[in-house]
């Protein structure tokens, strides 16, 4: 049987903004291939990339380390959290700015990665993406904790509601072990249930946030 996998992330490129504010990723080359080929036999060549950014760039997992000084970090953080998780869409376009747990009413998340589909990545690389943004409310990451998801991703902006300074979202589902992927895409390509999910990030010691490739798998 045929499998179709679904990208989820963003291109990283050479000076795009992710996070208003923060620097943008700088992708060069620290060896190019016309200075490698002194290296090695005529006709051989190869490239050696340099990249420099910050965690939060693209499509990325937050860990709880991100948020909690004594929270587990990438390294540390599962892959049972991360890959191979039973997948499933919220359809939440049309529950307005603040995303609550009413969205969320009835809908079997327990072990899944929930993926909230917003539709604001439609404004990834304009000046739109950055305001006034899609979120979820305290409540919702309450309800999901309390259901026992398993990861979350959002294709917005953030996760939290950017005014408010307590980040209750992040606070909510780091505080208890659940992974958080944000700027995340192509959610309308994937039906609402029936799919394997994956977004493993770089196993790095002591960080809290890292780009991912996240997909999912179709049978």
């Amino acid at each position: 049987m045929s499998r179709k996998l679904i990208d989820l992330s963003h291109t990283v490129e050479n000076g795009m903004i992710t996070y208003k504010g923060f620097p943008a990723p700088i992708i060069c080359d620290y060896l190019s291939r016309e200075e490698s080929r002194s290296h090695y036999s005529a006709g051989t060549e190869f490239n050696i990339g340099k990249i420099e950014m910050i965690a939060n760039t693209g499509t990325y997992v937050d860990s709880p380390f991100h948020r909690f000084a004594d929270g587990i970090d990438l390294s540390e953080l599962p892959l049972t959290s991360l890959a191979d998780l039973d997948g499933i869409v919220i359809r939440a376009q049309n529950f307005g700015k603040a995303i609550s747990a009413k969205a969320l009413s009835g809908i079997d998340v327990k072990g899944k990665a929930v993926l909230v589909r917003t539709d604001w990545a439609r404004h990834w690389g304009t000046d739109r993406y950055f305001e006034n943004h899609v979120f979820l409310t305290k409540d919702a990451a309450e309800f999901l904790t309390e259901k026992d998801v398993a990861f979350v991703g959002v294709d917005t902006y953030n996760i939290d509601d950017t005014n408010d300074g307590l980040r209750p979202v992040h606070t909510t589902l780091l505080g208890n072990r659940i992974p958080i992927c944000e700027h995340m895409c192509g959610f309308e390509a994937l039906p609402e249930q029936g799919f394997r999910f994956h977004a493993v990030p770089v196993k790095v010691k002591a960080m809290g946030t890292f780009p991912v490739r996240a997909y999912a798998v179709l049978d």
